[in-house]
C-alpha cells in the first residue's frame, strides 16, 4: 500500500481484489472533498455497485440511493440517485482528468454532483474544465482495471467499503 500522508484526507476503498487507497484534494475540491468523507463515514458507499464502466474510459459508483447492492437493489435504478444530501457547486480547477484521478459524477447541471464519482482509467483530457477532480488513485489502481465493464455490467462488481484513512485502526 502507498505511504499514505494526510491520513484525514485519504480514502481506503476496498473492492473484491484488494484495496484502492485515494489522495483526496481538499485544497483544490473541498466541498466535495468533505461529502466523500461525510459519506464514507456514514458508511453510504459500502455495497455500492459499479453502474457504469466503461473501457478505456471510466468506471463509475457512488449512487448511494439506488445503487446498494445489499438494500432494496434495482440495478436498471443504479446511477440515477445520490444521496439525501443537496447537490454541490462545481469546483472546477486546472487539474486533468488523467488515469487514476477521482471524477464528480453530475447531470447536464454543472452544480448538480452529489455523491456519485467516476475513476478514470485512461487520459480524458476532454473532461478537464467539466467534471470536478477532487482525487487521485495513489495505489491498487489495478484492482480498478478488474472492474467488471458494462452499462450496466451484467454482474456489476461494488465498493464492499469505503473508509477515512485517519479512522482505520
Amino acid at each position: 500500500m502507498a505511504e499514505i500522508k494526510d491520513p484525514e484526507n485519504t480514502i481506503i476503498l476496498t473492492l473484491k481484489d484488494g484495496e484502492v487507497v485515494i489522495e483526496l484534494l481538499a485544497d483544490v475540491a473541498p466541498k466535495h472533498t468533505e461529502r466523500m468523507k461525510e459519506l464514507a463515514r456514514a458508511k453510504a458507499y459500502d455495497n455500492v455497485c459499479f453502474h457504469r464502466v466503461i473501457k478505456g474510459f471510466m468506471a463509475q459508483t457512488g449512487d448511494v440511493e439506488n445503487g446498494n447492492m445489499e438494500n432494496n437493489f434495482n440495478l436498471r435504478r443504479a446511477g440515477t440517485g445520490g444521496s439525501d444530501k443537496p447537490d454541490l457547486p462545481a469546483e472546477f480547477s486546472k487539474l486533468p482528468h488523467d488515469r487514476g484521478t477521482l471524477g464528480a459524477a453530475r447531470s447536464q447541471n454543472p452544480n448538480s454532483a452529489n455523491s456519485q464519482f467516476f475513476i478514470n482509467f485512461a487520459d480524458n483530457h476532454f473532461l478537464n474544465g467539466q467534471y470536478t477532480v477532487y482525487g487521485r488513485v495513489i495505489s491498487g489502481m489495478e484492482h480498478v482495471d478488474k472492474i467488471a465493464l458494462g452499462e450496466p455490467p451484467a454482474s456489476p462488481d461494488r465498493m464492499i467499503s469505503v473508509r477515512v484513512a485517519a479512522d482505520v485502526a
